[in-house]
């Protein structure tokens, strides 16, 4: 995928109460992605082009210091744009909480921004296990999703897990794999399971998907598990 330096942020929301729990946030929406999730919603971001540099982000941002407690880094894959990591310490110099949306394929990134402590909270899309990880996403990039995991685990850093469900891709089966790999990975705390909304607009035409997961109890001692949509 061919970044675009200049302008890498596809759109700004400007205000959300629901992407960061319990604040005040702002979303920036990265263009690009180096994965292509059939079920992805956001089709105009992921293969569109940026129109927001970073200093009309910075400008923005400061006219909403002490009216905002947070900006959230979404796409896309945010993590993929050079000079994010810049952008991420200029915003948390001006006392921003940071949440990142990632899908774990840039640990390298990831190690950075914990090291220096840049990041408050983190969502991790866990897309499938190996043997579906490549249809889905039509990516190879399973082991860099694992290799972010297991940095999270170890750096005590608060963050969630989440996983977008399409009954024809991820059934029952699946997802108590998915959920004992977790368990294997020292992860505890809470997953999220986002069932596809049949109807949105993605990258991949998919058939009507059913809610058959919520009938069973898929939470363990140590994963509780949330239904979203």
């Amino acid at each position: 995928m061919k970044e675009n330096v200049n302008t890498p942020i596809y759109s700004i929301t400007p205000f959300t109460l629901l992407d960061y729990a319990h604040k005040a946030a702002c979303i920036l929406w990265f263009a690009g992605c180096n994965m292509r999730c059939l079920y992805c919603y956001n089709p105009e971001i992921v293969m569109g082009k940026g129109t927001i540099s970073f200093e009309k982000a910075l400008t923005f941002l400061h006219s909403r210091k002490n009216l905002l407690d947070a900006v959230v880094f979404s796409g896309g894959e945010c993590l993929l744009h050079k000079n994010s990591i810049q952008l991420i310490t200029e915003v948390k110099k001006m006392g921003f909480l940071i949440k990142i949306d990632t899908n774990g394929s840039r640990p390298e990134v990831l190690q950075q921004l914990l090291e220096n402590q840049l990041i408050d909270y983190i969502a991790l899309d866990f897309k499938a296990m190996p043997v579906h990880f490549e249809k889905i996403t039509q990516s190879n990039l399973f082991l860099p999703f694992e290799k972010s995991l297991r940095l999270l685990v170890e750096s005590g850093l608060p963050f969630e897990v989440r996983t977008t469900v399409h009954s024809d891709l991820i059934d029952t089966n699946h997802m108590k794999a998915m959920i004992q790999y977790l368990e294997q990975h020292n992860y505890q705390g809470n997953y999220y399971i986002q069932h596809f909304v049949n109807g949105a607009t993605t990258l991949e035409k998919l058939g009507y998907s059913v809610k058959e997961l919520e009938k069973e109890n898929l939470s363990t001692a140590r994963i509780k598990v949330h239904f979203r949509g």
